[in-house]
């Protein structure tokens, strides 16, 4: 196969899969959801929706991989932080840790 039609066939095989990978990222749930689930989990610890520090830290530009966020939430922190492995799906966990990638200021 020539250069060109590899270019070619690797530009398609991103075009297709971009979607899916972007629905990916948020574990396909929507802004709306994800939101009201960390407001209704999260957000009593982590004040203003993980934007400051409240009885929990400020999680809004975190430096913490996805992965400690994953096990923080799937495993808490005895006397700091409940865990919730048991009544979050992986798909729900998912997506709270995208809705903390990607939280700006008010």
């Amino acid at each position: 196969m020539s250069k060109s039609l590899l270019g070619i066939a690797a530009v398609a095989l991103c075009l297709t899969a971009a979607p899916v990978l972007a629905a990916d990222k948020g574990g396909g749930m929507s802004d709306d959801e994800v939101e009201g689930l960390f407001a209704s989990t999260c957000g009593f610890c982590h004040q203003d929706g993980g934007r400051v520090a409240g009885k929990g830290p400020q999680l809004m530009g975190t430096k913490r991989s996805d992965a400690f966020i994953v096990n923080r939430i799937k495993h808490g922190k005895e006397g700091y932080m409940p865990a919730f492995g048991q009544a979050l799906t992986d798909r729900e966990i998912k997506g709270i840790v995208h809705y903390i990638r990607h939280l700006k200021p008010d």
